[in-house]
């Protein structure tokens, strides 16, 4: 019996985000790929309520020991990955469950002017068919792309009867279909164009893109500068496109994209696979225990590549500037035998690709560590926005509050992988400020916290922060700094700054205002550390000026003063603790007789 709980578990923790995940049986084989457009959503459904699943779907559960998954920045992506996968694989359940969700075919009509449209089945006709795919969403995306690019008709209309209306509809005039029907083109030249598309369906290959050229080029020579256009607006909507289509590339080249990231000491490393421009395969790698990302990510590409995965790259893509590229291509050449460019991209479509396995890296360890991807990108964001080497995993927050001269008082929160550590957060009641002081005050805090943290007996004090974060702009950051400067406690450190309705707007740093608000993931966390460390403050401050006010009138007793009125009030932490307490005790903790005890006792009552 497998444990769906701990499938679940891992479900859970998964990405919102679209992709394809990929079921696998106790010998690591895979037996089922799918796509959603929401990937926790999905893989969570599979082991919920498994009773109410159909028999086909419990029996493959059954079966499953461990998932994987991939992300993609669409549901289109994960559909045509899911295909490439699928072909690669040939996953079992993906044949039993097949009438669950259907295959779809692109056809193209045998007709004197041809049609490209989706159909549910292959028919025994004279057509050619393209397929199958898994769902129509895919066929219905590429074929209304295919006639938008090619200007095909898409209308009910039979071309090359005589019948036919010369009328154009209004697709014509919007550069959405070629107007076959006001009998402009030829026959021949018409199935030249579908020739292209088919041939474009097929493989997206450079060489129908090319030929494209060639012929814009040809026609251009020739003065033929309507057919020119055409071939021109062709190439754009082809190139526009592949420009936001990171399944499939435009290069007949093997490429591996390489990505990392980091959580605290662990790293994982993600290689997406393309081969012959599609994408074939993602390998996940986890480390623990780094002690320096540089020779970590060094010593994983020379052991990756020298045990030679699979067939090697002709490229590799990385986003990692540290790597010295000749050194290691060559070594891997003296490894393997095979000559291989190591490129990192800065802009386009392969910085892209990059981009797509540092997504996937952060996902796989986000779901491994047992982490919610939602903090996780909003320390990531905070990780880029303010340079620091790894995201955050514990950020501390201070706040000050006072009213007037009095009832000065700060605030730590502690905020761990994103969310807060609500047992970690603590209190200060400020000491060597009698005036009104953000600036001393905040010193003084920040002091007195990292001599907690060298004492050691406080588990909140006991760990250095990865950030630091003062409710405050750039005066407050500067009196900050002069305390971790003198106090040698390096610790990065910004302000958080509101605006004139008290709500978070950017990061102050030593080089002036950052602003946030383009960073969605990141804004969110700092919108709630911001708000946390204030309501976290002010509560306190409320709750030292209520004992203050019951301070003061304590001291109208006669008898006694401040220090009697401090002792009991230190004892006896609320009024109702005071009047719940028996006379002797009173006597005894504010040093007073039994007849003085009482006189307190009722004072409380009647106040």
């Amino acid at each position: 019996m497998h444990d769906i709980e701990r499938l679940k578990d891992k479900a859970l923790r998964l990405t919102q985000s679209p992709g394809v995940y990929i079921m696998k049986d106790t010998n690591g084989k895979v037996i089922y790929v799918g796509k959603a457009k929401v990937l926790k959503n999905r893989v969570v459904s599979y082991f919920r309520n498994l009773s109410l699943q159909n028999e086909k779907v419990k029996k493959m559960v059954s079966h499953v020991e461990d998932f994987d998954f991939i992300v993609t920045d669409s549901e289109f992506e994960a559909l045509i990955l899911e295909c490439s996968l699928i072909k690669q694989y040939n996953p079992k359940y993906n044949i039993l469950l097949k009438d669950d969700k259907g295959y779809h075919y692109i056809k193209i009509s045998n007709d004197k002017f041809p049609r490209i449209s989706l159909s549910m089945r292959k028919n025994s006709d004279d057509a050619q068919y393209i397929g199958p795919y898994i769902s129509s969403f895919a066929v219905r995306k590429a074929v209304d792309e295919i006639n938008r690019i090619f200007m095909l008709p898409t209308c009910s209309k039979k071309f090359g009867e005589t019948k036919v209306s010369n009328r154009p509809c209004l697709n014509y005039y919007i550069k959405r279909c070629m107007g076959v029907c006001c009998k402009n083109i030829s026959e021949k030249e018409y199935n030249d164009i579908i020739d292209s598309a088919v041939k474009y369906l097929k493989n997206g290959s450079v060489s129908s893109l090319e030929n494209m050229k060639y012929e814009m080029d040809k026609a251009a020579k020739n003065l033929d500068f309507e057919k020119a256009i055409k071939f021109r607006d062709r190439i754009n909507a082809i190139e526009k496109i592949n420009q936001s289509q990171k399944i499939y590339l435009d290069d007949d080249k093997n490429i591996d994209v390489i990505s990392f990231a980091v959580i605290k000491d662990k790293i994982c490393f993600v290689i997406l696979k393309f081969r012959n421009g599609h994408i074939v395969d993602k390998d996940s790698h986890i480390f623990n225990n780094i002690s320096e990302l540089d020779s970590s990510i060094e010593n994983f590409i020379a052991s990756y590549y020298s045990e030679n995965y699979g067939e090697m790259p002709d490229i590799i893509l990385m986003d990692y500037d540290g790597l010295d590229l000749d050194l290691y291509s060559s070594y891997i050449q003296n490894k393997t035998g095979k000559k291989v460019k190591i490129i990192i991209p800065k802009k386009g479509n392969k910085k892209k690709l990059v981009e797509m396995a540092n997504s996937n890296a952060t996902e796989y360890l986000v779901s491994r560590l047992k982490y919610k991807s939602k903090e996780m990108g909003g320390l990531q964001q905070l990780q880029e926005i303010l340079k620091l080497k790894n995201p955050p995993a514990r950020i501390e927050a201070y706040d000050i509050s006072n009213l007037g001269n009095t009832g000065i008082v700060g605030g730590m929160v502690v905020f761990e992988n994103g969310l807060p550590a609500k047992n970690l957060y603590r209190k200060f009641k400020i000491r060597t400020i009698n005036i009104r002081d953000d600036y001393g005050s905040m010193k003084e805090m920040i002091y007195r916290r990292i001599k907690e943290y060298r004492k050691a007996n406080d588990e909140s004090f006991k760990t250095v922060p990865d950030l630091i974060l003062i409710d405050g702009g750039k005066g407050h950051i500067m009196s900050v700094k002069e305390v971790l400067e003198k106090e040698n406690f390096n610790v990065p450190c910004f302000g958080m700054v509101k605006d004139s309705k008290h709500k978070t707007r950017a990061i102050s740093g030593f080089g002036g205002e950052i602003s946030i608000t383009s960073f969605k993931s990141a804004f969110s966390l700092l919108t709630r550390i911001q708000d946390e460390v204030h309501r976290y403050t002010i509560s306190y401050q409320r709750k030292i000026r209520k004992k203050t006010n019951f301070e003061i009138k304590l001291m109208e007793i006669n008898g006694i003063g401040e220090k009697r009125a401090l002792k009991i009030l230190k004892h006896f932490k609320s009024k109702d603790e005071l009047l719940n307490a028996d006379i002797a005790e009173i006597s005894k903790v504010a040093g007073v007789g039994v007849e003085k005890a009482g006189e307190i006792l009722n004072f409380v009552k009647s106040s």
